[in-house]
């Protein structure tokens, strides 16, 4: 178990604030990255590749990528053979790395080859995008934030609510479900402007717009 979290801004400050918040999911490692675009945060639990080349978050070759993981991918050795062969090049023997080369090579399409249980965020230096997937049955949770032209994501909720300018506003219909469910289905929360990703979902956020689609479903 890890801890992920990230936002459209650069604040350090916040950054490292939200990564306390979930030092529980991950006390061995943690790391940043920040530009003026975006900012991303991990907390690692060790537990594939304990070296320091795999701590995170992660970039491909050229920097133009980078990663935060929270999970386990199980057919990674299988996949990581495959992109060696199509000249990429790794730094370490974590799972995490083949994600980021996956998605180098595949683009959205990695899902397609993943294994296991997951929620990770790639952000683009490129064309400055952020693309989030949950695993096909929701075992790792994500949570997103959209307000007033902000956007930020963590692992647990708690993170997100760390930054003042997130609104702690009940979701009435949330409550309402709750109280018949005894459960919040996805995308709801008991907060009015905090969702969480859907089980078998990806999230692209670009140029201020979020976007959700499934990738998978039961059938």
């Amino acid at each position: 178990m890890c801890g992920i979290c990230g936002f459209n801004r650069r604040d350090d400050v916040l950054l490292r604030r939200m990564m306390n918040e979930m030092t529980h999911r991950g006390p061995d490692l943690e790391g940043t990255f920040s530009s003026d675009a975006f900012s991303l945060g991990h907390r690692r639990l060790n537990i594939i590749d304990l070296s320091e080349q795999a701590r995170q978050p992660m970039s491909n070759e050229d920097g133009s990528l980078q990663m935060v993981f929270n999970g386990e991918i199980y057919n990674f050795e299988e996949l990581r053979g495959n992109l060696e062969a199509r000249g990429h090049h790794f730094r370490s023997r974590s799972d995490s790395e083949t994600i980021i080369h996956a998605y180098e090579e595949y683009g959205a399409d990695v899902l397609k080859h993943l294994r296991g249980m997951f929620a990770f965020a790639i952000w683009n230096n490129r064309d400055n995008s952020l693309f989030i997937a949950r695993d096909r049955i929701g075992i790792k949770p994500i949570y997103y934030c959209r307000h007033q032209g902000g956007f930020s994501f963590a692992s647990e909720i708690k993170a997100l609510i760390i930054d003042p300018s997130v609104p702690r506003e009940l979701n009435h219909q949330a409550l309402y479900h709750y109280m018949g469910f005894e459960f919040v289905p996805a995308p709801l929360t008991m907060f009015a402007h905090i969702a969480k990703l859907p089980a078998g979902h990806t999230l692209t956020f670009r140029n201020g717009e979020v976007r959700t689609a499934p990738y998978w479903d039961l059938s």
